[in-house]
């Protein structure tokens, strides 16, 4: 049953995942009703009395996305081992996602706080919640490899924190229109900068 008591003839994650698809590639504002009924097969009443409209399907999309993101970059981080060895799969990862497509689409909720961020709250909220849970499993990790003598105590590791996710962020940002040899060197200069 959906949230409002009416029964659901389709299955939600087949509906969320095709207009996720739609949405990431063509951005918020370029997907019309018409084109999310053709990717969803739903027609236009069905879309609307499942989802109330196509924002709502967006942010239903944007959830789905950074539950999955966020599970997988977590689960990167929370690995047993060296600290430097997690933090490059992490980069690894990242560089993985954003060029396994051939259009590089680069990261959704990236995209979408870009086009939307400044207008749109739900954006804003669900782009702020992932950066947040990524930032607090990464001072943990940080912090504890600072303790074990992983990483020097020179800097903070709030600093150290930070640094890394803004070269991480925007290593996301400059895939979509650099090349894989030179998200590498990045990637590389980061875990030096760290170490």
């Amino acid at each position: 049953m959906s949230k409002s008591g009416r029964p659901r003839e389709f299955k939600d994650t087949a509906v969320i995942d095709a207009a996720m698809e739609l949405f990431w590639e063509n951005g918020y504002e370029a997907c019309s009703t018409d084109d999310l009924c053709k990717q969803t097969g739903l027609g236009r009443g069905s879309l609307y009395n499942a989802y109330g409209s196509k924002h709502e399907l967006y942010e239903q999309a944007l959830l789905r996305y950074h539950e999955i993101g966020i599970q997988a970059q977590i689960e990167i981080l929370q690995r047993q081992g060296p600290i430097k060895d997690r933090l490059r799969a992490l980069l690894d990862w990242a560089i993985q996602e954003d060029f396994s497509n051939e259009n590089r689409r680069g990261c959704l909720l990236i995209n979408a706080a870009m086009e939307r961020a400044q207008r749109d709250p739900v954006v804003e909220r669900l782009f702020t919640r992932h950066v947040d849970l990524l930032e607090r499993t990464l001072h943990l990790a940080i912090e504890t490899a600072q303790m074990s003598g992983e990483i020097s105590r020179t800097h903070q590791a709030s600093d150290l924190v930070h640094l890394f996710l803004s070269n991480y962020y925007g290593l996301r940002v400059l895939n979509a229109a650099q090349n894989r040899e030179r998200a590498v060197q990045i990637a590389k200069a980061t875990l030096e900068i760290v170490f």
